[in-house]
């Protein structure tokens, strides 16, 4: 029998660069984009290294450091920057803070106005009408998968939320993934980014908005990062361990993009915007609690085509159980429990109701109760 499926739209990236070494072509990438360049990275080292590929070019760059999670105050004094230099390109490099924000900026230089005016739930939500000037995404973190997605995820402190600028004109003009570039990335930061982009695939496989196209990517890249994530947070210069990773994160990205994602993000966004808590940490901590709940309410509602998703899952993770591998992982990892940041049950009301209107929430395979988000968030805030 085949399946009644869903109407969807795929969205990706024009070039995808990969493999080892593969950064030393960003020379001839920006010679066809631009000639001013304004590079947002983190990560020791990165910015001043990308520079002097860029300017091996002729291009003259400004370089600007992102520390953190992109908030709209660091958006928008990226942009004022780069509006100052006359930058008629960008480079996103390092981690998804970095992408997201060199993504931002991009649409901000073609479409005017502050990120404010842009952004969904808590801004104006106005749309992106005019393609983003070129750029550039180069990950190094596997996490994400910022270089091949649609939206940029930047915090308002103000409103005490994060929310994202979306939109496939921001999408960028050249990803370049060179797995080498992830040696040097701390075994923290590769564990918390990993989960990440395992979190990501399963949410998108299991999402409402799931489709064949996705599908496919999804398990594929679980299939992949079930052991390099292992290997690369063990051991960060075990190659084959990193281009696995980078591989999947990227895959995530492409299926996030067209798919959605689900609860774990839903929480997300809350989470990141009120403690110093790193998005790969809630993705991380929360994932096998929602997966736990996901299932537990699809069984009690009958809804068999969920269960049997978590089972595809299962099978291409090699795994007997998907919520007892992602817990038995975040404790490998060394996944420190949300009360390391200052949560405790006391917040868990607050957030709940935030989360809820999350544009990741609507995602989720079933309707979680309000006790059964509760539920989830104080096992998380505990370390269960």
């Amino acid at each position: 029998m085949i399946a009644v499926m869903n109407a969807f739209e795929s969205f990706g990236v024009g070039r995808v660069i990969f493999g080892r070494g593969v950064i030393t072509k960003l020379p001839d990438v920006l010679a066809a984009l631009g000639r001013r360049a304004i590079v947002i990275y983190n990560g020791e080292g990165l910015g001043e290294r990308v520079a002097a590929l860029a300017e091996s070019a002729g291009v003259v760059c400004v370089v600007r450091r992102q520390r953190g999670e992109p908030t709209v105050a660091d958006v928008d004094a990226h942009v004022a920057e780069a509006r100052k230099a006359e930058c008629d390109c960008a480079i996103g490099a390092g981690g998804g803070s970095a992408i997201d924000a060199a993504k931002a900026v991009a649409g901000l230089l073609t479409n005017g106005g502050a990120v404010t005016d842009y952004m969904e739930v808590v801004g104006r939500g106005q749309k992106i009408t005019r393609p983003a000037a070129p750029w550039v995404a180069i990950p190094t973190t596997a996490g994400t998968g910022a270089e091949a997605t649609r939206n940029a995820v930047i915090g308002l402190p103000a409103k005490r939320f994060k929310a994202s600028v979306r939109s496939e004109l921001l999408l960028p003009r050249v990803a370049i993934i060179d797995p080498e570039l992830g040696v040097s990335v701390p075994p923290a930061v590769t564990a918390a980014s990993g989960m990440d982009a395992v979190c990501q695939l399963i949410e998108s496989y299991t999402s409402t908005g799931a489709n064949p196209v996705t599908d496919a990517l999804a398990l594929r890249g679980l299939a992949m990062a079930t052991p390099a994530l292992s290997r690369a947070y063990a051991d960060g210069g075990d190659l084959e361990a990193r281009e696995a990773m980078a591989v999947a994160a990227y895959l995530s990205g492409v299926t996030l993009t067209s798919a959605g994602l689900g609860a774990v993000h839903g929480f997300a966004a809350p989470l990141g915007a009120n403690f110093p808590v790193p998005h790969g940490v809630v993705c991380a901590a929360l994932l096998p609690h929602v997966i736990a709940a996901n299932v537990a309410a699809a069984r009690a509602e009958n809804l068999s085509q969920t269960v049997r998703r978590y089972d595809e899952v299962a099978r291409a993770m090699d795994v007997p159980d998907v919520a007892a591998h992602c817990a038995a992982w975040a404790r490998e990892l060394a996944i420190p429990a949300f009360k390391a940041f200052g949560l405790t049950d006391a917040h868990v009301p607050e957030v709940v109701a935030l989360a809820r209107t999350a544009s990741s929430m609507k995602f989720n395979p079933v309707v979680l109760s309000d006790d059964a988000l509760a539920t989830v968030l104080k096992r998380a805030i505990r370390g269960e």
